[in-house]
């Protein structure tokens, strides 16, 4: 329901609707991604780092192209170790900072909604009504008042960041072609042959029959 909302707000938006739109496309499954990958010009994986969300979905979009924005989690991490920091932008916590807060508290989701402006007027939004009637409560109370499991809100303004940093970057086409063709061609190391030889040497520990 907010990913609709947000739709409707940003395509009803004179200002920037001739720009930009806002969708969401149901069903995800190989035979959407096959249109979508080689379509994208930036991969965006958020998942908090640690978590292990962000998988073949990115080797994809980079294998076609496609620029990642993401946190330093799942095949980010071997992603951003093949391109390096100029050829992809990688913002937020890392994973043993996630796992600190877990271990040793510290975190206060309340706290960030008190120091930020930009952070309040989104929150506050959820549950004023401003953004389509009462429906967002759940959400409100699972950033503040369950503190904010998946440190969403601790990203958020590395987030704006980093989203800043792609539209730079993206203004420079010659630069940007370059990084593009660069993350095609390290995209080679995430292929199945390299992956199972990988497993079966470090993994299973097996070596092929001879007939």
């Amino acid at each position: 329901r907010l990913i609709n909302v947000v739709a409707h707000m940003v395509n009803s938006d004179r200002k920037v609707n001739k720009q930009m739109k806002v969708l969401f496309l149901e069903n995800y499954n190989v035979s959407l991604g096959q249109l979508l990958f080689p379509a994208a010009d930036v991969s965006e994986q958020i998942s908090t780092a640690g978590k292990e969300a962000s998988g073949t979905g990115n080797m994809k979009f980079m294998m076609n192209g496609a620029i990642t924005l993401g946190t330093m989690d799942g095949a980010n991490v071997e992603i951003h170790r093949k391109v390096g920091d100029e050829n992809c932008v990688i913002f937020g916590l890392r994973a043993d900072e996630v796992m600190n807060y877990y271990i040793h508290g510290g975190y206060s989701s309340w706290q960030m909604y008190s120091d930020d402006a930009a952070i309040r007027r989104l929150m506050d939004s959820l549950v004023d009504g401003s953004i389509g009637g009462d429906h967002f409560g759940m959400l409100y109370s699972a950033f503040l008042d369950r503190n904010d499991e998946y440190f969403v809100l601790k990203d958020f303004q590395p987030y704006c960041q980093a989203q800043q940093e792609i539209a730079k970057r993206y203004g420079d086409h010659t630069k940007w072609c370059h990084s593009s063709v660069v993350n095609i061609a390290q995209s080679g190391y995430f292929s199945s042959d390299r992956t199972i030889q990988q497993y079966a040497d470090d993994i299973w520990r097996i070596k092929p029959v001879k007939h």
